[in-house]
């Protein structure tokens, strides 16, 4: 097994009617495999609902298995689009998870900040005793190391920032892996950014930056600049790489095209984007 990266798209013509949706470019998820060539086999959030059981194909793939054996699961923030695909996971008994990672608000602070998300913090605590027993909550300055793959939580949230409240909860995840680095910044907003610049300022530097709340309205230029990146990972369906819900390229009020310019001003060499499928980098 080489040492990659798997973005991952939502399988196609799975109707969940709870959802009403069907294919990835109706909505925007965020999913992530991490392998070693030891074998050892990690996620970072893993979508929607119905994002699940092509990500349980997809794990099935890679390792082999039909029960594949996860070393850990990370996740950033309490979104349904970054975590209903673990509880589904989790509720199937089809992979065997042996270590989760994550650090949420309580579901008071969701509910009094951004009440329209607290559904899906009340799905996940409903379930908690499910994962319990390896469910461990982090800290900024963690390292977790699995295998040759060695991750730092550089950021969790804060509870004073209370503006787009649950996307500036996003726990920010640097993986170092054969001499690279790969930010993940979540959905982190721009006073989550803010505050991660103000902390490590140009050690943000990063090889590969996972672009912030699907490429819109997420960190600022300011931020970009400091991870300086190679290659940015979209987590971005095609209507919004277009910023275009029905009456043309860029006349909605999303800003991808903005922070595409930016990336090009910034002399950004690679992008890959989940609206052209799954990708897989080879580190």
């Amino acid at each position: 097994m080489k040492d990659a990266l798997y973005q991952l798209k939502s399988c196609e013509k799975v109707v969940i009617p709870f959802l009403f949706y069907t294919t990835e470019k109706e909505r925007q998820m965020m999913s992530y495999i991490l392998t070693d060539s030891l074998g050892n086999v990690v996620v970072i959030d893993g979508g929607q609902a119905f994002n699940s059981e092509y990500l349980l194909k997809t794990l099935q793939e890679i390792t082999g298995d039909q029960k594949p054996v996860i070393k850990a699961w990370f996740l950033t923030h309490a979104h349904s689009d970054h975590i209903e695909a673990f509880l589904r996971v989790v509720e199937s008994g089809q992979a065997v998870i042996e270590k989760l990672y994550y650090r949420f608000p309580t579901e008071q602070f969701i509910e009094a900040n951004e009440p329209s998300a607290s559904y899906t913090i009340r799905a996940f605590n409903e379930a908690f005793d499910r994962f319990a027993d390896y469910a461990q909550v982090v800290e900024t300055g963690d390292r977790i190391r699995i295998g040759k793959m060695d991750f730092e939580v550089l950021q969790v949230y804060d509870e004073q920032e209370t503006k787009n409240a649950v996307n500036n909860a996003s726990t920010i995840l640097r993986l170092s892996l054969n001499g690279k680095k790969i930010l993940f910044l979540g959905d982190a907003g721009i006073e989550a950014g803010n505050r991660l610049l103000k902390r490590y300022g140009s050690d943000l530097k990063s090889d590969i930056c996972q672009m912030a709340h699907h490429g819109q309205g997420g960190v600022t230029r300011e931020v970009y600049a400091a991870i300086a990146p190679s290659v940015c990972l979209w987590d971005t369906p095609d209507w919004l790489w277009d910023n275009d819900a029905g009456k043309g390229y860029n006349t909605h009020v999303f800003l991808t095209v903005e922070v595409r310019r930016w990336m090009q001003e910034l002399g950004v060499k690679e992008q890959y984007c989940t609206k052209d499928g799954t990708n897989i980098l080879y580190l």
